[in-house]
């Protein structure tokens, strides 16, 4: 009797401290993941705002060409007018 009462003590010892490693395991696991998240949604942030840069870039060369064309084809109507 003595020796399953200790034998079960023994358990429980063991088992809350196994319970005790686990939650500080996965509690370590939850913030790396976060921190990992994290990251990956800054890189993702900055990534956005380099092509929405970009694309701001490109589409003002855009505007000016075509201001440029229709610049052009003003002034080739205006010496139209004048013939």
């Amino acid at each position: 009797m003595k020796k399953t009462l200790l034998g079960l003590v023994c358990i429980a010892a063991l088992m809350t401290s196994c319970k005790k490693e686990t939650k500080d395991e996965v509690k370590e696991a939850t913030e790396a993941v976060g921190n990992e998240m994290e990251e990956a949604i800054d890189t993702a942030a900055v990534k956005v705002d380099a092509a929405a840069d970009s694309t701001k870039v490109k589409a003002g060369e855009v505007l000016e060409k075509g201001a440029q064309k229709m610049d052009e084809a003003a002034e080739k109507l205006k010496e139209a007018e004048k013939k």
